[in-house]
Protein backbone atom coordinates (compact mmCIF):
# COMPACT_ATOMS: atom_id res chain seq x y z
CA UNK A 1 0.00 0.00 0.00
CA UNK A 2 1.37 3.39 -0.98
CA UNK A 3 0.55 6.38 1.20
CA UNK A 4 0.77 9.78 -0.43
CA UNK A 5 1.79 12.86 1.53
CA UNK A 6 -0.97 14.76 -0.24
CA UNK A 7 -3.60 12.36 1.12
CA UNK A 8 -3.14 11.78 4.84
CA UNK A 9 -4.09 8.36 6.12
CA UNK A 10 -7.42 8.68 7.93
CA UNK A 11 -8.28 5.85 10.31
CA UNK A 12 -11.39 3.87 9.43
CA UNK A 13 -13.06 4.93 12.71
CA UNK A 14 -12.67 8.62 11.80
CA UNK A 15 -14.14 7.98 8.36
CA UNK A 16 -17.06 6.12 9.93
CA UNK A 17 -17.69 8.97 12.40
CA UNK A 18 -17.59 11.49 9.56
CA UNK A 19 -20.05 9.43 7.51
CA UNK A 20 -22.33 9.01 10.53
CA UNK A 21 -22.27 12.75 11.25
CA UNK A 22 -23.11 13.51 7.62
CA UNK A 23 -26.00 11.01 7.63
CA UNK A 24 -27.33 12.55 10.85
CA UNK A 25 -27.10 16.07 9.38
CA UNK A 26 -28.98 14.93 6.27
CA UNK A 27 -31.68 13.30 8.40
CA UNK A 28 -32.15 16.50 10.43
CA UNK A 29 -32.24 18.54 7.22
CA UNK A 30 -34.96 16.26 5.81
CA UNK A 31 -36.97 16.52 9.04
CA UNK A 32 -36.82 20.33 9.01
CA UNK A 33 -37.65 20.42 5.30
CA UNK A 34 -37.78 23.83 3.60
CA UNK A 35 -38.44 25.67 6.87
CA UNK A 36 -35.71 28.28 7.20
CA UNK A 37 -35.73 31.62 8.99
CA UNK A 38 -38.22 33.89 7.26
CA UNK A 39 -40.26 31.12 5.63
CA UNK A 40 -43.99 30.81 6.23
CA UNK A 41 -45.56 27.37 6.13
CA UNK A 42 -49.06 26.07 6.66
CA UNK A 43 -50.55 22.81 7.88
CA UNK A 44 -53.74 21.67 9.59
CA UNK A 45 -52.71 23.48 12.79
CA UNK A 46 -52.34 26.92 11.16
CA UNK A 47 -49.82 29.11 9.34
CA UNK A 48 -46.45 29.83 10.91
CA UNK A 49 -43.51 32.11 10.26
CA UNK A 50 -40.15 30.55 11.10
CA UNK A 51 -38.25 32.94 13.36
CA UNK A 52 -35.30 30.68 14.17
CA UNK A 53 -33.89 27.23 13.38
CA UNK A 54 -32.05 25.60 16.29
CA UNK A 55 -29.78 22.70 15.37
CA UNK A 56 -27.89 22.48 18.66
CA UNK A 57 -29.34 19.33 20.28
CA UNK A 58 -28.88 20.54 23.87
CA UNK A 59 -30.72 23.79 23.15
CA UNK A 60 -33.45 21.94 21.22
CA UNK A 61 -33.91 19.48 24.10
CA UNK A 62 -34.30 22.31 26.59
CA UNK A 63 -36.78 24.19 24.39
CA UNK A 64 -38.93 21.16 23.61
CA UNK A 65 -38.43 19.41 26.97
CA UNK A 66 -37.77 16.20 25.07
CA UNK A 67 -34.58 14.15 25.58
CA UNK A 68 -34.55 12.88 22.00
CA UNK A 69 -34.80 16.31 20.29
CA UNK A 70 -32.04 17.07 17.80
CA UNK A 71 -33.47 20.36 16.47
CA UNK A 72 -36.28 22.84 17.07
CA UNK A 73 -37.95 25.73 15.32
CA UNK A 74 -39.13 28.95 16.90
CA UNK A 75 -42.30 29.95 15.07
CA UNK A 76 -45.07 32.54 15.30
CA UNK A 77 -48.67 31.86 14.31
CA UNK A 78 -49.41 34.41 11.58
CA UNK A 79 -53.17 33.84 11.75
CA UNK A 80 -53.46 34.98 15.38
CA UNK A 81 -53.10 38.65 16.21
CA UNK A 82 -50.47 39.05 18.89
CA UNK A 83 -49.38 35.41 18.64
CA UNK A 84 -46.37 34.72 20.85
CA UNK A 85 -43.38 32.80 19.45
CA UNK A 86 -43.12 29.18 20.55
CA UNK A 87 -40.93 26.14 19.88
CA UNK A 88 -41.96 23.22 17.68
CA UNK A 89 -40.24 19.99 16.76
CA UNK A 90 -42.69 18.48 14.29
CA UNK A 91 -41.16 16.79 11.25
CA UNK A 92 -41.95 18.23 7.81
CA UNK A 93 -44.66 16.08 6.25
CA UNK A 94 -46.90 15.82 3.21
CA UNK A 95 -49.58 17.86 5.01
CA UNK A 96 -47.21 20.85 5.30
CA UNK A 97 -46.69 23.32 2.48
CA UNK A 98 -44.77 26.55 2.02
CA UNK A 99 -46.73 29.76 1.76
CA UNK A 100 -43.56 31.85 1.42
CA UNK A 101 -40.01 30.62 0.93
CA UNK A 102 -37.25 31.90 3.15
CA UNK A 103 -35.20 34.78 1.76
CA UNK A 104 -31.95 33.59 0.14
CA UNK A 105 -29.85 35.15 2.90
CA UNK A 106 -31.57 33.00 5.55
CA UNK A 107 -31.41 29.81 3.52
CA UNK A 108 -27.66 29.46 4.04
CA UNK A 109 -27.68 30.46 7.71
CA UNK A 110 -28.14 27.20 9.57
CA UNK A 111 -27.97 26.99 13.31
CA UNK A 112 -29.07 29.07 16.21
CA UNK A 113 -30.10 32.40 14.81
CA UNK A 114 -32.30 35.02 16.34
Amino acid sequence: MTISIAQPCVPAAAQLLSATAEASRQEVDAQIGPRRRGAIYQNTDGAFEVLSVITDPSEARALLRRDSAQWALIVRDVLRAGGEPFAVGSVWSTTDHLVREAPDRARSSWGTAA
